[in-house]
């Protein structure tokens, strides 16, 4: 199993100023950590897609790119890119460039965004929300399997055998598929042979494994190898030297960022007790000391009927930079041994 973290470099307040952190101080440290998950053996570093206020990651593909001049093993991925509201030959090229400069370390998860900030940004109607999807991807992957083309869509203009260069470091650039709760989603994965990765931020791992069933059941009526299945989770997670610190250092950017997200969406404002929920034993937060963290994610493992990749949302405790540092390190060298002495068992 691989595992790793993702990003939203997030800008959050300052509770005793009231200002947002500066946004180049933040950037800083969101290299740092990349730089410190290498160093600790995680697998993976994945940077999210938002076009607002409180994120600095509107282009995801120039601070990965920034990250592997830092690094040497960790592979580097987007987390998700919005690809419904993007060019997906300008995607391609950007990760394409990026696996040239990291030598073969690029990945790109793409979705169609739970935060739809990007569509009327670059002059998209929501109303095609699923359609732009489908044809985009459908774009993307063709341009992945050669670099001359013939094709015509509904969104954007033709390509009429004009080559998309560079071409990667890797024989064939991966591409995830990232999705939440709609079926159709997981299934339209399986049947185009893509590995999944799933955004789990509430509720129980357990209610996502029919969704899952469906992924692999789609990926088998489309004839292709079980053995070639991949199925990666994103969750909300944090690291301390005890389940009580781990807890202090996440709560209050996950409190700040649910409460602002509640205000934009309609959700009633979160609450201590449905965060403490979470974190037991039957929520979807990977919050705790190492050892509970290892367990819940061997939980997670068992809950899906196997995982192939973990990764972690920890950017709410961005304010915390020395827990978050300490908090990577206990990942790296606490919680990896431990999943991986219990699998090889």
């Amino acid at each position: 199993m691989e595992i790793g973290i993702d990003s939203f470099a997030m800008l959050l307040t300052d509770p005793d100023t009231g200002r947002l952190q500066p946004a180049v101080d933040r950037m800083e440290n969101v290299l740092a950590e990349v730089e410190l998950a290498d160093q600790v053996g995680l697998d993976v570093f994945g940077m999210g897609e938002h076009h607002r206020e409180n994120a600095l990651d509107s282009a995801p593909a120039v601070i990965l790119a920034a990250a592997a001049a830092r690094t040497k093993s960790i592979r580097l991925t987007s987390a998700v890119a919005v690809l419904s509201a993007a060019d997906p030959v300008r995607l391609f090229q950007e990760f394409a460039t990026l696996d040239l400069i990291s030598r073969g370390r690029a990945e790109i998860v793409v979705g169609r965004g739970s935060s739809v900030e990007a569509y009327p940004l670059f002059g998209f109607d929501l109303r095609d929300y699923d359609a732009l999807f489908v044809e985009k991807l459908d774009l993307l992957l063709k341009i992945r399997e050669q670099p001359n083309i013939k094709w015509k869509g509904r969104f954007r203009p033709a390509i009429s055998g004009e080559g998309v260069f560079p071409r990667p470091h890797q024989p064939v650039l991966p591409i995830w598929l990232g999705v939440g709760g709609t079926p159709e989603s997981f299934i339209r994965a399986g049947a185009l042979g893509l590995p999944l990765m799933v955004a789990i931020i509430g509720g129980s791992f357990e209610r996502f494994l029919p969704l899952v069933d469906l992924y692999r059941r789609a990926w088998l009526a489309a004839g292709h190898p079980a053995e070639n299945q991949r199925i990666g989770v994103h969750a909300l997670g944090f690291v301390g030297e005890t389940d009580a610190a781990a807890k202090d250092a996440f709560f209050p950017g996950w409190f700040q960022m649910f409460t602002d997200a509640g205000r934009e969406r309609g959700w009633p404002p979160p609450t201590q007790a449905q965060f403490e929920h979470m974190c037991g034993p039957s929520g979807a937060f990977l919050v705790g000391s190492p050892q509970t963290v290892a367990a819940k994610v061997l939980h997670v493992n068992r809950a899906l009927g196997g995982v192939a990749r973990i990764t972690f949302q920890m950017s709410t405790a961005a304010l915390e930079a020395k827990a978050m540092r300490r908090s990577i390190e206990l990942l790296g060298t606490g919680v990896v041994p431990l999943v991986r002495g219990e699998l090889r068992n």
